[in-house]
């Protein structure tokens, strides 16, 4: 009996720490190798998550490692992706952010109010009865890179934002990872609206400080600006 008790401890201890990382992008329908494009953050053996909303490391995460990546060469227009280490399994939703570098995206640190939104999947309600989470469970996705996307270097950010104990303030979990791209045959768009991150949360949205069980929400409220689709 005692054994038993322990395995379960000792499985309901892994859940919790497992957690997950995003150090993949998805180029040309291939997962590229982790790190080479992704910035190395500072979970990349912890796997803890980002709490603090209002910390400089909800930006790239890599306060620690200081981490600067490959980059790679997408046409606008085409279709990319980000890859987790393994299954996102916290139930949750899912930011893509894009800041265009001044000049090399190798030594920009991302800062200043440059950040716009490119894609979301946030989650799915119908008036109180349910709610489900399409970013959960997934270990890859896939996005367009705006037409309109003016051509140059810029970083591009992943969270998944996991809400199993967001109840509470800083209770919310971000998943973070900063790719290196370079857009070419861009267009003339003019993307926004800018944030800067930090700063484009505050950690009382309702749809980072929610209680996701009960009583279930009737409706959700995606957490940053309105998409950018050029």
């Amino acid at each position: 009996m005692f054994a038993k008790l322990a395995v379960a401890v000792l499985s309901l201890t892994s859940l919790v720490t497992a957690h997950y990382t995003l150090p993949s992008l998805i180029i040309n329908g291939a997962v590229t190798t982790p790190w080479l494009y992704v910035r190395e953050t500072n979970n990349y053996n912890s796997q803890a998550p980002v709490t603090d909303v209002t910390s400089i490391d909800l930006r790239c995460y890599t306060s620690q490692t200081g981490a600067t990546a490959s980059t790679v060469t997408v046409a606008a227009g085409s279709t990319i992706g980000v890859s987790a280490n393994g299954p996102m399994y916290h139930d949750g939703v899912i930011n893509v952010y894009m800041a265009k570098a001044p000049s090399n995206v190798s030594t920009w640190d991302g800062s200043g109010a440059v950040w716009f939104k490119v894609f979301e999947i946030p989650a799915v309600t119908d008036g109180g009865s349910t709610i489900t989470f399409p970013g959960t469970n997934i270990q890859s996705f896939t996005f367009k890179i705006p037409s309109a996307l003016p051509s140059g270097q810029y970083l591009i950010r992943t969270e998944q934002i996991a809400l199993h104990v967001a109840s509470t303030f800083g209770g919310a979990q971000f998943y973070i990872g900063c790719g290196q791209i370079n857009v070419t045959g861009g267009g003339n768009g003019k993307p926004g609206p800018l944030v800067a991150i930090p700063g484009v949360y505050t950690g009382n949205e309702p749809g980072i400080l929610i209680n996701i069980y009960y009583p279930i929400p009737a409706n959700y409220i995606q957490p940053g600006p309105a998409v950018w689709s050029g």
